[in-house]
């Protein structure tokens, strides 16, 4: 595995995607190994890359033509679920936090935040698959104060039993099958079922959704938001 981490950049003003890739050139740890100006073309070079070549976080702009950031993000989501996204704006809103939660992105930042914000929240993302602002935090709490707010985010059948509640925070520490089966003494295959379990209970699609989800029902707090 690879110690850097693989950034992909997507936006349609080539002076943002100059001066993000200035931004991070000087950080060992972060490498841009793929950048796009349009979502087509983004996919179109995905789909070419081989596993090692394959990015792990994706900061996606909102406003680009022909397709938009969301429009991305939702593509994005259904054929690599596995990538974490970050989403660029200029345009801050909590409707926007809303629906970037219910897509299952990782992150939400505006495009004036400063370098060390810029690589704290791409830091966190690879080490916790969600990076929370102070306002991003009092926004999802916000969120989980009011039912019908939190029942649009997350289609819950019925409530998460106990043992469901302790794989949901062994996830969220990035824990593998094993080691979780290890801690609780089940088998691997107990931990996937109970896995799949959840993300069926709760409406997401991934691991980024189970994290969020835990966060916003106080079942999971990340070491740092």
């Amino acid at each position: 595995m690879s110690s850097q981490i693989k950034i992909a950049l997507i936006d349609d003003e080539q002076l943002i995607l100059e001066g993000i890739k200035m931004l991070l050139a000087s950080e060992k740890n972060l490498s841009v190994s793929l950048t796009a100006d349009n979502g087509p073309d983004f996919i179109e070079q995905l789909e070419k890359l081989s596993e090692y070549d394959f990015p792990d976080i994706a900061l996606v702009d909102v406003q680009m033509k022909p397709m938009n950031g969301f429009e991305l993000v939702e593509i994005l989501k259904e054929k690599y679920p596995d990538l974490k996204i970050i989403i660029l704006s200029s345009h801050y809103k909590t409707s926007i936090l809303g629906y970037m939660v219910k897509l299952g992105v990782s992150a939400f930042l505006p495009k004036n935040s400063n370098k060390k914000m810029f690589i704290e929240a791409i830091t966190m993302v690879h080490k916790n698959g969600v990076f929370f602002t102070a306002e991003d935090h009092q926004m999802l709490f916000t969120y989980m104060n009011s039912p019908v707010k939190k029942k649009s985010l997350f289609d819950t059948e019925d409530e998460l039993s106990e043992r469901e509640k302790e794989v949901v925070r062994l996830i969220c520490q990035e824990l593998t099958n094993n080691e979780i089966g290890e801690k609780l003494f089940i088998s691997p295959r107990t931990v996937e079922s109970h896995r799949q379990r959840i993300l069926e209970k709760i409406g997401a699609k991934n691991t980024v959704g189970i994290v969020i989800y835990a966060i916003i029902n106080n079942i999971y707090t990340p070491d740092k938001l």
